[in-house]
């Protein structure tokens, strides 16, 4: 029912930043988490970030946290990704991702089976 469409990954330096965005349609958000996974090749997706649609809390993995910041643009339902101090690490594909039913603090929704739709991803790549 919900639609995710990711845009603005990219080729960076390291050190460099980078903002991803999420675009969402086709369903209500005020019940909802969106979150970002990321997935290099070989490796499982793993959590990144997720914020509460409704109030904008938000939880980040220890790996990104201090660097990466997820927000919300409720006007334009969109959820936003600014990556900043970029690693070679941090190279992965990214997705957006929505918990419909949404009830708890963000992190409480860290774990892929958790959500219920899922964007197509954006290839993010870093080089020093």
């Amino acid at each position: 029912q919900v639609q995710l469409v990711e845009s603005g990954g990219g080729l960076v330096q390291a050190g460099g930043s980078l903002r991803l965005s999420c675009a969402a349609s086709g369903g209500t958000f005020s019940t909802y988490l969106m979150g970002w996974f990321r997935q290099a090749p070989g490796k499982e997706r793993e959590f990144v970030a997720t914020i509460k649609w409704s109030d904008g809390n938000t939880y980040y993995a220890d790996s990104v946290k201090g660097r990466f910041t997820i927000s919300r643009d409720n006007a334009k339902n969109t959820v936003w990704l600014q990556m900043n101090s970029l690693k070679y690490e941090d190279t992965a594909v990214y997705y957006c991702a929505v918990v419909r039913s949404g009830v708890g603090s963000p992190g409480a929704f860290t774990g892929i089976r958790d959500y219920d739709s899922w964007g197509q991803g954006t290839q993010v790549t870093v080089s020093s």
